[in-house]
């Protein structure tokens, strides 16, 4: 029987846009490296696969009005975060995000593969084109490049590094002293890549991962997205507030594979999801309505902003939700919160307290029992993988997390009791992907 594979989504306070004001929440984490290792220990007493972080190349990211009421303005630079995370965990995956946009692919290469070793196998980065536009004016230019644009230059970015990460074989250097050889020449290989975005001699001066590649992570439902994720990602993370949408994304994206001469295995689909899990039903609730009285309504709005693409700063909370455009440069999820506040005839507050606490992703609040019985049944009808956990808040939900929910899923066989495999990638039951090249440094055939 497969097994559940769990991420958990990093986030200095947690995930719940007013977390850092409950008052046992870890607030300083945005600058406090122990509350990360505590993070990182508690995730691999829970067994995880991996630690994800995403991250934006801006300060700004919420409407100006309320930028003083986000914790999300200032926090670790996530690959710095990792890397000194590394020799502090022994089996979790260390994943986090790199812009496609702004920046190089030997670079990032280099970076991953590097953490790949240091780490012993666990590494993995998160490809994206970066939404926020504001992103763009810290790396000397003028406007940020049109979604489409961005995709496409992301798709030659990830053909880069993975031919990069293929630059020398597993037995490359072999350190001969009596012939003063330190690698052989034929198990070296120079990319010369000469593309519309990107001219990369190589080799990579880092020797090859010991997961032949690190894990390639992609978290874009849209169009373009979806399809770069089949074509390269290992790992799609995405977000469905039901089911149903659930099935459908997994179904799509699964369908993409084939084109590329891949296997429905070869991607795993992981959703993200927030739990408020308690003894009872009542505790659940009580906690998860805590949280939501703690939502300034400047920061609900700024928040609805950002995410619609829509300035609704200035409009009552308590009024209808006006009838606007979805705004798909901003991301999918535009649209999606725009048709769930039509059919539910929801308030603008009603909105972004919806959101508030999983930022678009499922919902689930409950005892143990009832929240297993519902990531079950995702699980058991086709609608992910696993999940990537979004915790509302660390450090309390994280650990009634592990502490209420990761025994349930083992007594019911869904879910790991102890860690298995070297690597990543073994974990994630994912193939290592051979180098490209032959013994004789011949590019073999796809």
């Amino acid at each position: 029987m497969p097994e559940m594979k769990l991420g958990l989504f990093i986030r200095p306070t947690g995930h719940h846009i007013a977390s850092w004001r409950h008052p046992n929440a870890h607030d300083d984490a945005n600058e406090n490296f122990d509350r990360f290792v505590h993070m990182a220990r508690t995730a691999e007493r829970g067994l995880f696969d991996m630690l994800f972080s995403a991250d934006t190349n801006t300060a700004w990211t919420t409407e100006d009005s309320a930028l003083n009421r986000q914790h999300y303005s200032a926090w670790l630079e996530p690959y710095t975060l990792l890397s000194a995370l590394a020799p502090l965990t022994s089996h979790i995956g260390l994943v986090c995000t790199r812009s496609t946009s702004f920046d190089e692919p030997y670079t990032v290469a280099r970076m991953f593969a590097t953490l790949d070793l240091i780490s012993g196998g666990r590494a993995g980065v998160n490809i994206v084109t970066t939404g926020n536009p504001r992103a763009a004016l810290n790396y000397s230019q003028e406007e940020h490049l049109a979604k489409h644009d961005r995709y496409e230059i992301a798709e030659e970015f990830v053909d880069v590094l993975k031919g990069l990460w293929d630059s020398w074989d597993a037995d490359a250097f072999v350190r001969d002293r009596e012939t003063s050889t330190f690698f052989e020449w034929d198990r070296m290989h120079v990319l010369n890549h000469k593309g519309k975005h990107f001219q990369v001699e190589g080799p990579l001066n880092v020797p090859r991962s010991p997961q032949g590649q690190p894990v390639i992570v992609q978290a874009g439902a849209s169009e373009d997205g979806r399809e770069l994720a089949a074509r390269s990602a290992d790992v799609i993370f995405g977000a469905s507030q039901n089911m149903e949408m659930a099935q459908e994304f997994y179904a799509d994206v699964k369908a993409r594979l084939a084109r590329y001469g891949r296997q429905p295995g070869d991607l795993k689909v992981l959703p993200g999801l927030s739990v408020t899990v308690a003894p009872t039903r009542e505790e659940a609730q009580a906690k998860f309505d805590e949280l939501q009285e703690l939502i300034h309504p400047d920061h609900g709005l700024a928040f609805l902003s950002r995410r619609l693409g829509h300035d609704v700063t200035a409009m009552d909370p308590d009024l209808p939700m006006p009838d606007l455009p979805a705004v798909d440069d901003v991301g999918t999820r535009s649209g999606q919160m725009l048709d769930l506040a039509k059919r539910e005839k929801w308030t603008l507050r009603q909105l972004y307290q919806h959101f508030a606490a999983a930022r678009g992703h499922m919902l689930l609040i409950g005892t143990p029992s009832m929240v297993v019985d519902a990531m079950q049944e995702w699980f058991e009808n086709a609608a992910c993988d696993g999940f990537n956990i979004v915790p509302s808040m660390f450090p309390d939900e994280f650990e009634s997390f592990v502490d209420l929910i990761v025994p349930e899923l083992q007594r019911r066989g869904l879910y790991r009791k102890s860690y298995e495999g070297e690597t990543l990638r073994d974990r994630l039951g994912l193939k290592a992907p051979a180098s490209r090249y032959d013994s004789a440094g011949v590019v073999a055939a796809e």
